[in-house]
């Protein structure tokens, strides 16, 4: 039984419905030891046969069968296992890969092989020095004459240790000198037991080898033996496997390494959408930080105001009563509940001047002692004003007041709904910052005041402590949340702490709305990494068609495109988040100088959420050419200029 053996192959094209037979019935037999000249003139078909024996072309009739296992129905994958572990090309161009140290070139077919990666490197050094190129392992292929590419062509071929040598032309770009290297180094392929099957129109070469194969319009028209086939040595094979992860990563980055200026461009491009983003999202956070750190300077943050949530103005609906409070007391992480009461209009008459303040309210542990400029907080029978307010009845000194007495005057309604008016004497406690209106009493006063004219006092707000400022949150929605017997909202939040919550939602809306259309960026970024990737498809085909021929996978192509799609994005959103932290730096010391707050808050999940978003962006956009990359045709591609 024959090593090779093709039975009747017969292969033709279609042009415009009409039909080109190329192969009109191929039946040889080849085994190892032998150098076979498959001879003829351009045209013959001798180029399509090799494609077909190598295992680059499935669409034929007839059988290709090695060592008696038919290769007619093998799938794509056991073609390609086919070319990795039998098949070794050697090309008329050469077809080195160019961005690859011709080291590299060689350890291409070696990364598909189970030695570890030192020894790849000594088998790769070592067949080098064999071709004589060993001095020359660490150049680039545009850095070697036609005769030192074809050794190393040579040398990748046989890096696997294949049984078979194709050489389609191997010596047509050569000159007579490096054309007789070539040949004894083939003879020494031959004689080391594999079966070298070189392709070539040239007489002198076929005369080399030891047999002639001679095509002519499709068909054999005469097989020569010139001399006995090399004598055959068996050996161990070189374990096989497909290309590895770590080999796509290690040539995606040398792919990278060799367009620096181009991807470092990409980069700086595709990270100004990333850096945008992160910024307005830091922007927002930091901003919003700086209202909330000035509205709870002056109120306690984990203190909520709440009242019945009721457009009527009847005192009775909008009275919180004991059952209110002991269902507030009821909520998880609240600590106490205390009644308030707040009106409009008060009277405050001092030494003659009278002035109007537009509110007056009960104090509560809401109240920072901060907030008392001086003096102290009221007790029973004692009021607190806030400082604008005092400077009405003493301009310069608004502190002096501390300590006299003033009369307060409230408007409340009787059981008739006529209003009745409350006067009471009070002792000025202190002197606040305003920040709790601009009069301010206990509840207690309050009630004296009502029962001095016989009147039902009813507490019109209650403000729930909260145990800890992370649970506010929780706890305002829970209160949102309860509902009264008709199934409708019972309560709504009042006071600074209700502004804050949708003052900090309109914030964070608005820097969303920003980080969008900053977002809009990532988009073109998107589009730009697209195109790069089309572009370097096209200048990478024959590349490809090198790699498949080697028997890369389709699926190893695609990732090849992927991993440089992964550090684009990678190193877009690396240098996108050293952009933000040197503008939040720099915006913040300016920011401490004159409000003394950082105004861009960048945290750890943003920096994250960039990474990610960047890197799925970047991916996403490489799908459609790194798809279009693995499926093209390898002849096709080896054939593209």
């Amino acid at each position: 039984m024959s090593f090779l053996e093709l039975k009747d192959i017969r292969k033709s094209y279609r042009m415009n419905k009409s039909e080109f037979p190329v192969l009109k019935g191929i039946s040889l037999e080849f085994d190892r030891g032998e150098f076979v000249s498959i001879l003829g003139e351009s045209g013959g078909g001798k180029t399509t046969l090799m494609n077909i024996i190598g295992g680059l072309d499935a669409q034929y009739e007839g059988d290709v069968l090695l060592n008696g296992q038919s290769l007619r129905q093998a799938s794509t994958k056991q073609l390609d296992t086919y070319r990795r572990q039998t098949i070794g090309f050697i090309f008329q161009n050469f077809n080195l890969i160019s961005h690859l140290s011709i080291l590299d070139n060689v350890m291409v077919s070696l990364q598909m092989t189970k030695l570890s990666r030192k020894e790849q490197r000594d088998r790769a050094t070592d067949l080098l020095d064999q071709v004589g190129l060993k001095e020359h392992r660490h150049k680039h292929p545009n850095q070697l004459s036609g005769g030192q590419k074809q050794r190393v062509a040579i040398a990748r071929a046989l890096a696997s240790d294949p049984d078979i040598i194709i050489a389609d032309e191997p010596t047509g770009a050569l000159d007579s000198q490096n054309t007789k290297e070539i040949l004894a180094l083939m003879d020494d392929i031959a004689a080391s037991g594999k079966l070298v099957i070189c392709v070539t129109h040239s007489q002198e070469v076929a005369d080399h080898g030891t047999r002639i194969v001679h095509m002519a319009d499709g068909v054999i028209d005469h097989d020569t033996a010139l001399k006995d086939p090399f004598p055959v040595k068996d050996g161990a094979e070189m374990p096989a496997k497909h290309l590895g992860f770590g080999a796509t990563v290690r040539m995606a980055l040398q792919h990278m390494r060799y367009n620096l200026g181009r991807n470092l461009l990409i980069i700086f491009g595709a990270s100004i959408g990333i850096f945008s983003v992160i910024l307005m999202l830091g922007l927002g956070k930091g901003v919003k930080g700086y209202i909330n750190h000035e509205i709870y300077s002056q109120i306690k943050p984990t203190a909520v105001q709440v009242a019945q949530k009721t457009d009527s103005e009847n005192v009775k609906k909008l009275e919180i009563k004991d059952a209110d409070v002991q269902r507030l007391k009821k909520l998880s992480h609240v600590k106490k509940v205390q009644l308030g009461f707040f009106t409009q209009g008060a009277q405050v008459q001092s030494n003659g001047t009278t002035s109007t303040a537009q509110m007056v309210q009960t104090v509560s542990d809401q109240l920072l002692a901060k907030s008392v400029k001086k003096g102290t907080r009221p007790a029973t029978g004692e009021v607190m004003l806030g400082k604008a307010f005092a400077q009405k009845f003493n301009k310069k000194h608004p502190y002096r007041l501390i300590g006299k007495k003033v009369k307060v005057s409230l408007t409340a309604m009787d059981q008739h709904h006529l209003p009745v008016v409350m006067t009471k004497t009070l002792k000025v406690s202190g002197v606040s910052d305003g920040s709790g209106g601009q009069v301010q009493t206990n509840l207690q006063t309050i009630k004296n005041m009502y029962q001095s004219k016989n009147l039902t006092f009813r507490a019109n707000f209650a403000t729930v402590m909260i145990d800890s400022l992370s649970n506010v949150t929780k706890v305002q929605d829970k209160i949102r949340a309860m509902k009264n017997s008709d199934g409708k909202a019972q309560y709504q939040l009042t006071g600074a702490g209700a502004i804050v919550s949708t003052l900090n939602t309109y914030i964070q809306l608005a820097f969303y709305v920003l980080a969008a259309i900053a977002g809009i960026s990532l988009l073109v970024s998107a589009i730009m990494i697209i195109v790069v990737l089309y572009i370097s498809v096209s200048e990478r085909t024959k590349e490809i068609g090198i790699l498949r021929a080697l028997g890369v996978r389709k699926r190893d192509v695609k990732n090849l495109f992927l991993s440089e799609a992964f550090f684009l994005g990678l190193f877009s959103s690396i240098l996108a988040l050293v952009f933000t932290e040197l503008v939040a730096l720099f915006a913040n010391n300016i920011a401490n100088k004159y409000i003394g707050y950082a105004i861009v808050s960048v945290t750890g999940n943003y920096l994250v959420f960039g990474i990610v978003v960047s890197v799925v962006i970047s991916l996403i956009a490489a799908l459609a050419p790194s798809s279009r990359a693995a499926k093209l045709d390898p002849i096709e591609a080896l054939a593209y200029e």
